[in-house]
């Protein structure tokens, strides 16, 4: 039996073989059907929560395991096998999105109001940040916030947000000076309610997530619901971008994995010329071409997470992790549907979801392009 790989444990590797079989038996054979509705229930939140899987690495004393990093980083690469990048995205978004700068920056109230039912299942968050004209350009933000007697007056746009339809609460990005700039942002927890409009828009894939625009008109929001320090709020943007980052390489080192094992399967079943069509050369070297990215990917992802977990300055790492990725989770969808001939190209092999699913990754968490720019800077350019 092999050891486990750093910074994972035996223990860990327990963990993920408890996760694996929860995600095959209780979440992937509804991946169809909730990918047809557009939506998956909220009830997968609370079996997540029974099962402790929506407080893996928040402390005890607000429910969660204690787990840390690491344990998070199992779930994510595992849950990456449900069939639904929808799915994934929905139950990412609340743990590992919206919580973390409650759990970070949120006071004790904010963290009981908040993240303590969110770790329970009982109020779902998102994170709204993205507008109609502000993507990676987080300092162009128009969403503006006017404070007034016990607190603040929300008026603006936020676009493709997931969860967004769901969600209790958007963890929300508004200026707060009128300038706005790194200078001028703040956060501030936003229930639901009056003012709050939330309209479902549809995407190329991620069909069971629930992705919106969300806009709001005059809405009142305590004072006490202001996250983190008044007008730093880009700092709060920055603190978690190297979680997710990293949550989307291992994501997509285990979506690339659970397509490569079955399209090795059918590779070995379907028969072409006599034999089976992995026996034919060319099928043999792509799938060898798959194997060999994937391992490249997946270790370099491992890298940066040791650093990361281990408290070194990661960034580069990370950069390098979620931009080797998420291309390479969409070509290699690409090859394994173009194996499958016909029927990759037909729902019932789901790997037609795969590669639409896939095509995300090279734009979400900040784009390719943006990791490219991180990178030169990162090397004196």
């Amino acid at each position: 039996m092999s050891r486990p790989v750093p910074p994972f444990t035996e223990e860990h590797e327990e963990f993920r073989a408890a996760v694996r079989r929860f995600v095959e038996t209780e979440l992937r054979p509804h991946a169809r059907e909730w990918e047809e509705a557009h939506w998956f229930p909220n009830d997968v939140f609370g079996r997540l929560a029974e099962l402790g899987y929506l407080g893996l690495k928040y402390e005890e004393r607000y429910g969660g395991q204690g787990g840390g990093y690491v344990a998070d980083a199992v779930f994510a690469e595992e849950l990456a096998r449900c069939g639904s990048g929808g799915l994934a995205a929905g139950i990412g978004a609340h743990t590992s999105i919206a919580l973390p700068p409650i759990w970070k920056f949120g006071t004790e109230d904010q963290k009981q109001r908040y993240l303590v039912p969110g770790i329970r299942g009982e109020k779902i968050g998102a994170l709204g940040i993205t507008e109609p004209d502000a993507g990676s350009d987080v300092a162009g933000l128009k969403t503006r916030a006017e404070a007034v007697d016990g607190g603040f007056v929300v008026n603006g746009s936020k676009m493709f947000i997931t969860n967004g339809v769901r969600a209790d609460f958007v963890v929300t990005a508004v200026k707060t000076t009128p300038d706005g700039g790194h200078q001028g942002l703040s956060f501030l927890i936003v229930d639901k309610g009056e003012g709050v409009d939330a309209q479902p828009i549809e995407k190329m894939g991620w069909h069971a997530s629930d992705t919106a625009l969300i806009a709001y008109d005059d809405v009142f929001v305590p004072a006490e619901n202001l996250l983190g320090e008044l007008n730093q709020g880009f700092y709060l943007i920055m603190a978690n971008f190297q979680w997710e980052r990293l949550l989307m390489a291992l994501g997509s080192v285990g979506g690339m994995q659970a397509m490569f094992e079955r399209t090795l399967q059918y590779a070995q079943e379907r028969r072409a010329f006599g034999k089976p069509i992995g026996s034919h050369q060319v099928i043999r070297h792509k799938l060898a071409e798959i194997a060999l990215t994937i391992e490249a990917g997946r270790d370099l992802t491992y890298h940066a997470l040791r650093r990361f977990v281990d408290g070194e300055d990661a960034v580069r790492e990370v950069t390098m992790a979620k931009l080797a990725t998420q291309r390479a989770a969409f070509d290699v969808a690409d090859d394994c549907l173009q194996i499958h001939g016909g029927a990759g190209y037909m729902v019932e092999y789901d790997i037609e979801r795969a590669a639409r699913d896939a095509r995300l990754g090279p734009i979400g968490g900040g784009t390719d392009e943006i990791m490219k720019e991180i990178l030169g800077k990162s090397l004196g350019l």
